[in-house]
């Protein structure tokens, strides 16, 4: 297997080879999987047909929700196929396909937390103007901007690692096909691959952390110049569910796609993804649900409605 075109695919070692250990993961990895698309699904449902729901906090969630439910279903489906199937192979063309989405999906979902910490700046901070700053126009134009920008960052290092040549070894060490783990079987030089992966990490990583912490520091300014304690705590309570999921986000993926990884730290990569591609997907709209009384309200309504039609 000298040339990466006479490779036709890979084998995924996954994450254990204890039978029962897998039978405990799938069920897990299954339930969380079906909760996060529910859960998913339905704050997307809801901000599409709830009138309340259509300012630009909800829209920036309904294309979280909806990146979300892409990240893990490129993941999660195709490593419960391998568990109850046993079969771990997976073909160079869908391994290729894999780290370009969820690399995609990923990468936006960073980008589109620092909008969305923006939405909330201009809310708190400019909330006279709030719906002439984050009209619809501006709303999709900054969604695009997201994916696009993403594009541009991730496309070098996948379009060199095309290129790669595997010579002694096909199997790679993780439950699906990740960058960290295919460089480290390539008998290529990557070097310079890998400097560009950890180049483009921390640019992310800097960029929209630089975005978030920014405004948050002068949200957190604004709401402790408000007179009363009870419109401080109004306002820190809209921004609670995101400060949430940014910490969860931005604290999980340090491990993966920030810190180079050495094999005997792969375990713990392996645990740190499982994290990021199925617990936090579930975890998010139970989050925004729980701690937002509007989408609560939205949800109530349409199980009334669903219940009515049903009677009928």
């Amino acid at each position: 297997m000298r040339n990466h075109t006479s490779l036709t695919s890979f084998i995924l070692l996954g994450l254990t080879d204890d039978p029962q250990l897998q039978i405990l993961i799938f069920i897990f990895l299954l339930i969380t999987y079906m909760l996060s698309v529910a859960g998913n699904l339905t704050i997307i449902l809801l901000t599409l047909i709830d009138s309340h729901l259509k300012t630009a906090m909800y829209f920036f969630l309904q294309n979280f929700s909806f990146l979300e439910i892409s990240f893990t279903s490129a993941c999660i489906p195709r490593f419960l196929y391998s568990i109850s199937t046993r079969d771990r192979t997976i073909t160079y063309n869908a391994c290729a396909c894999q780290i370009f989405f969820t690399d995609v999906f990923g990468v936006t979902e960073f980008f589109l937390l620092a909008t969305m910490s923006y939405d909330r700046y201009v809310a708190i901070c400019k909330p006279l103007h709030y719906m002439t700053i984050m009209n619809h126009k501006v709303c999709k134009r900054l969604i695009f901007c997201c994916w696009m920008t993403t594009l541009l960052i991730i496309f070098p290092p996948l379009s060199l690692g095309l290129d790669l040549d595997f010579c002694d070894s096909n199997a790679i060490d993780h439950f699906f096909c990740d960058a960290n783990p295919i460089l480290k079987i390539s008998c290529s030089d990557t070097w310079f691959i890998e400097q560009m992966v950890i180049v483009c990490s921390v640019l992310v990583f800097i960029m929209t952390l630089v975005c978030v912490v920014l405004s948050y520091m002068y949200i957190i300014r604004t709401i402790l110049r408000f007179p009363s304690a009870q419109q401080r705590t109004k306002a820190f309570s809209t921004c609670s569910s995101h400060i949430i999921v940014v910490s969860i986000t931005y604290g999980s993926c340090i491990f993966v796609y920030i810190k180079p990884s050495a094999k005997d730290e792969m375990a713990i990569n392996k645990g740190v993804t499982i994290l990021t591609t199925s617990i936090s997907p579930m975890l998010n709209p139970f989050i925004y649900t729980l701690r937002n009384k509007q989408v609560k309200q939205a949800f109530n309504d349409l199980v009334k409605q669903i219940i009515l039609l049903s009677k009928n």
